[in-house]
């Protein structure tokens, strides 16, 4: 039986403005239903633990899916996420892999949150995948591999673009625009078309571009801990 570590934010305000924000509701739902569906076990953990936020945003008609309407029904999955685990009293000694939902929320607190960079970068030097979606691949801003260079230099990267984010009016809120940092940080980033589901695996780091590749990632993810 495999673990795997799910990773959310706490924070539900979007930087200085009274805007709220939080995690995005499919891309938690969907791969944690992939993932638990196919007999793994997910802990789920965030800075603050309890209750995450959940993106308003995430939770309307027009945004839900197949896996978000599941989650409205699902009693026990909600409970399971009302009492997340504090981010400080996770070890990746545990879990046999980790997983970052996106949303705009980790902006603020995960890209500089220090336990959440040992973590992963734990995961890494012991040979184990990380994972992370839409937003979440912002945390790769400040990940270093084990000779101290930015994670993603050279890297097969993906994640929330550039027009993404001015589709939802959002490019001047944000601290910084993750495809301009990854392409900065000198990683091999690329993308599709804008909210189209696309994916990358390179080595033990497995990225997604929007949403809509939540079931890509986890899916890559099953394979690799196959």
């Amino acid at each position: 039986m495999k673990n795997i570590l799910f990773v959310l934010t706490s924070n539900d305000k979007m930087g200085d403005t009274d805007n709220k924000t939080g995690f995005w509701i499919e891309e938690f739902a969907a791969p944690y239903y992939i993932l638990t569906d196919a007999g793994y076990n997910v802990t789920l953990a965030s800075p603050k633990g309890g209750q995450p936020p959940i993106d308003p945003n995430s939770a309307t008609e027009d945004a839900a899916t197949e896996d978000t309407k599941r989650f409205d029904k699902d009693k026990k999955t909600q409970e399971v996420l009302a009492s997340t685990k504090k981010l400080e009293d996770v070890d990746q000694k545990d879990f046999d892999a980790v997983f970052y939902p996106g949303g705009h929320g980790l902006l603020w607190d995960l890209v500089e949150n220090k336990t959440s960079k040992k973590l992963i970068e734990s995961f890494l030097a012991n040979d184990k995948p990380i994972s992370f979606v839409c937003h979440a691949p912002a945390i790769l801003k400040n990940i270093q591999d084990t000779e101290g260079n930015a994670l993603v230099k050279g890297k097969k990267v993906t994640g929330f673009t550039n027009g993404e984010e001015e589709a939802v009016q959002l490019t001047d809120v944000v601290p910084f625009l993750i495809e301009d940092m990854m392409k900065e940080k000198g990683a091999d980033y690329s993308k599709i078309g804008d909210w189209e589901p696309y994916a990358l695996e390179d080595g033990l780091l497995i990225t997604g571009q929007n949403p809509a590749s939540s079931s890509k990632v986890a899916k890559l993810l099953m394979e690799k801990l196959k």
